[in-house]
């Protein structure tokens, strides 16, 4: 008797690239390690399952819980080739998922995971790390706030302060963009003190100091700084008016005005091979000097004075605009107008004048005489008026 080959047809596409991706990054292993079972759970193990619905994320573009199963049906023989023998659709069931994400859900399982996941990257891909940046973002939502949830109200960085957020800390090994740790927080909580916690899982995934930590101005705090310097590692980011003030500014900048200091140049070359002077700056040496638990700790920080000339060009175009705008409103001030309230008085002229500075950010800039003198009227009665030079 002879018997028909039964043939299946199945789309490849790009399963067998993701799941052999996902192997060499031990997601399997490293989610049966981290993350246990109940003695009760039967069929595809944890991390089998994980791996695959991670597939079908990354392959469809779709995280909807109810899809996977028949799509796992449709290549059942695609994936037995990379998992078990006895895989089924019926592992990727909704209600299977949704025991998933349960065990997935225990927050302190995911420091040790990420931790260990990050470092055997390293060991796989042969990476030698110097550089990590740290920056936050937010993602919002129309799903409301739930007092005990992630979303929360909090500072839009996309202008919409009308959905409610969640906060994501990233830190990715520079110039490759390769995650390294990730922390998702509630979204009305500040970016500050999420550097330091994100600092610390990075150390703890790539036990290596004299890493160089690049963030933006929000990781500037003196607390942030110390906190780099104590564990061995350097850090480079902009300074706020916070960390220097406009007087510590103005005394760096003096000797540049007396003629003292030399400015260095920096060029940038662009993509046709063409040099271009962007900015001019000098550098100086500052000594930080911070008591912890009665220990005096010390080190030494570069600091770059930098000013752009795209940058200044732009802020001399606006200055100019504010100082003509200025001019113009106290110009208005000294035309009589019907229904305009009359100034009377040296106080009221001063008062309105300094009033026009704080609106178009003038004040310093403009130096006011304000001159009285009396006139007779044919009433014979004295008047005080007053002339604005």
């Amino acid at each position: 008797m002879e018997f028909e080959p039964r043939i299946t047809n199945e789309r490849v596409d790009d399963i067998p690239l993701l799941l052999t991706q996902l192997e060499q990054m031990g997601v399997e292993q490293l989610i049966d390690k981290h993350f246990p079972c109940h003695g009760n759970w039967q069929g595809l193990n944890l991390g089998s399952v994980v791996v695959i619905w991670l597939t079908h994320i990354l392959s469809q573009a779709d995280h909807r819980l109810n899809h996977v199963q028949g799509w796992v049906s449709k290549r059942l023989e695609t994936l037995k080739s990379f998992t078990e023998e006895s895989l089924r659709s019926l592992d990727l069931a909704d209600d299977r998922l949704q025991a998933v994400l349960r065990y997935l859900s225990i927050d302190a399982n995911w420091f040790s995971f990420e931790s260990e996941l990050g470092s055997s990257l390293l060991r796989v891909y042969d990476i030698i790390p110097e550089q990590v940046r740290l920056d936050s973002t937010t993602a919002s939502s129309h799903c409301g706030v739930n007092p005990e949830g992630l979303f929360q109200w909090g500072h839009s960085k996309d202008n919409r302060p009308d959905l409610a957020q969640v906060k994501i800390m990233l830190s990715t090994l520079d110039p490759l963009g390769m995650p390294i740790a990730t922390e998702i927080l509630s979204g009305e909580k500040a970016d500050d003190p999420l550097y330091i916690p994100a600092i610390d899982k990075v150390r703890s995934t790539i036990k290596k100091s004299e890493l160089l930590y690049i963030g933006d101005c929000k990781m500037s705090s003196i607390k942030t700084r110390t906190h780099i310097v104590l564990g061995g590692d350097f850090y480079l980011c902009p300074l706020t008016a916070k960390q220097v003030s406009n007087e510590e500014l103005s005394k760096y900048l003096q000797p540049v005005w007396d003629g003292q200091q030399e400015l260095t140049i920096i060029d940038y070359e662009y993509a046709d091979a063409k040099t271009k002077n962007i900015a001019d700056g000098f550098e100086i040496e500052i000594i930080h000097e911070i008591e912890i638990d009665g220990q005096e700790i010390s080190w030494s920080e570069r600091q770059l004075i930098v000013r752009s000339f795209a940058i200044q060009k732009t802020a001399e175009k606006h200055l100019r605009e504010r100082i003509q705008k200025t001019v113009d409103a106290l110009e208005k001030l000294k035309v009589p107008r019907r229904g305009k309230k009359k100034l009377t008085s040296h106080f009221e002229w001063l008062e309105t004048c300094e009033a026009i500075f704080n609106r178009y950010q003038t004040s310093g800039l403009f130096q006011v005489d304000i001159q009285t003198k009396r006139v007779k009227k044919s009433s014979k009665k004295d008047t005080e008026t007053a002339k604005l030079e």
